[in-house]
């Protein structure tokens, strides 16, 4: 009797520590991947090796989790699988493949800083697929955001690479769609199923494309130096099987505005990784877009945090 209400207990505890250790996960491991990309894309073409990546590393986390989890009564439909495709191809391809493609010409902090805008993105198209109002705080912290991204950039006659820093932000606008869809399509039941569909579905659309792009052909895996395996080795199991699982898990266990804050650490430890492992320049235009973009996201996830406390009270 003392052991089982011992396990009730623990039950609830076990339930809240999780998503909240996901999450954590996300702050850190997410914000070493940046120059984990940046060291993997020195010798290895930005496609395949986000393809190898995530296919690697969803195929591995499928063959253990699908025998006991997609099958019976939990088998898979193709609704299920079409939208793991779709978050897939939003995610990874979109997302992290556009991303991966651009630090071929910008340093880790400065990349991570402009996928910081993502938490804004979230907001439009949110507002777009649900046809809501964006309330005024939400709309002055897009503005902020984007004169942040500006400071960013430096002006006329900045050594920025304006191209890569576009693909950067039309990266962060994908990122933002899959994660808006997440919540609106119909997914596996098991959430790693989910992920591991989505990493391997993913892993293969970017393959696909790197081999569009002639990447295949230019690619030799001899030319792979030391730096770039170990930064594949280190994105493949832990930025890719864990903490993109954790991400995926934390969004459908905790509040989206709770997951946001994720969007406001990592720059910070891409940025500090940077600079201290690669000697990545800190600016004055680093340093005050960066505040300013971070500062835009505190005020959309604070913002959002007041509306869902006043809705819980008016429900209540």
């Amino acid at each position: 009797m003392g052991t089982e209400a011992h396990l009730l207990r623990q039950a609830p505890a076990r339930s809240q520590f999780l998503p909240w250790a996901a999450l954590i996960t996300v702050w850190f491991l997410w914000g070493s991947t940046y120059l984990g990309i940046r060291a993997a894309v020195e010798t290895i073409p930005p496609f395949i090796m986000a393809g190898a990546r995530y296919g690697l590393a969803g195929a591995a986390m499928f063959a253990v989790l699908g025998p006991q989890h997609a099958r019976g009564k939990d088998r898979l439909t193709w609704p299920q699988v079409r939208s793991s495709i779709l978050i897939g191809a939003l995610l990874l391809v979109g997302g992290n493949g556009l991303l991966s493609l651009s630090e071929k010409k910008l340093h880790s902090g400065l990349a991570a800083l402009i996928v910081a805008t993502v938490p804004a993105w979230m907001v439009l198209i949110h507002a777009a697929v649900t046809k809501s109002r964006i309330p005024g705080p939400l709309i002055a912290a897009l503005v902020l955001g984007t004169a942040g991204v500006a400071v960013l950039v430096g002006g006329p006659g900045s050594a920025i690479d304006l191209g890569a820093t576009a693909i950067v932000l039309v990266a962060s606008v994908f990122w933002a769609a899959g994660s808006v869809f997440t919540r609106m399509v119909t997914l596996p039941k098991h959430p790693l199923v989910g992920t591991s569909l989505q990493m391997l579905s993913g892993g293969v659309l970017l393959l696909i494309l790197g081999a569009a792009r002639g990447e295949l052909a230019s690619f030799h895996l001899a030319e792979v130096s030391t730096r770039s395996a170990m930064a594949m080795v280190w994105l493949t199991i832990l930025g890719s099987m864990v903490a993109f699982s954790a991400y995926v898990y934390a969004i459908r266990t905790l509040p989206n505005d709770i997951v946001a804050t994720y969007a406001y650490v990592n720059p910070i430890v891409a940025v500090a990784l940077g600079a201290v492992v690669d000697k990545e320049p800190v600016t004055r235009n680093l340093l005050l877009g960066g505040a300013i973009i971070v500062g835009s996201v505190v005020l959309i996830v604070s913002d959002r945090a007041k509306r869902n406390a006043a809705e819980q009270r008016r429900a209540g």
